[in-house]
């Protein structure tokens, strides 16, 4: 089971996977320096979906396991940020934030 679409849905979980682990010790820089790598491997990835042939039942399948722990890791990273969100909001509006 050797697809390009593959290989590129497979970088992008391990893109995910690193993000996740730089949230979880709030390693934010690095956070968005990977959200910059995941964004360049989507890029790479529907130019790559133009000229590739469709997936077959095993290889969807196998896509569909890799996107929804794509989208796992997403939704932690994201619970994760929302307090250094919030405390980026006060700062920006020139508030003292509580920092967690």
């Amino acid at each position: 089971m050797k697809n390009a679409l593959l290989n590129y849905y497979q970088a992008i979980e391990k893109a995910s996977q690193d993000m996740l682990a730089a949230a979880r010790v709030g390693n934010w820089d690095e956070v968005l320096k990977l959200e910059g790598a995941c964004a360049l491997l989507i890029s790479q990835l529907k130019q790559t979906a133009a000229g590739e042939k469709p997936l077959g039942q095993e290889e969807a399948q196998f896509k569909s396991r890799i996107m929804q722990r794509i989208l796992v890791n997403d939704a932690e990273v994201r619970q994760l940020a929302e307090p250094w969100l919030d405390d980026l909001n006060e700062l920006l509006a020139g508030r003292t934030p509580t920092f967690h």
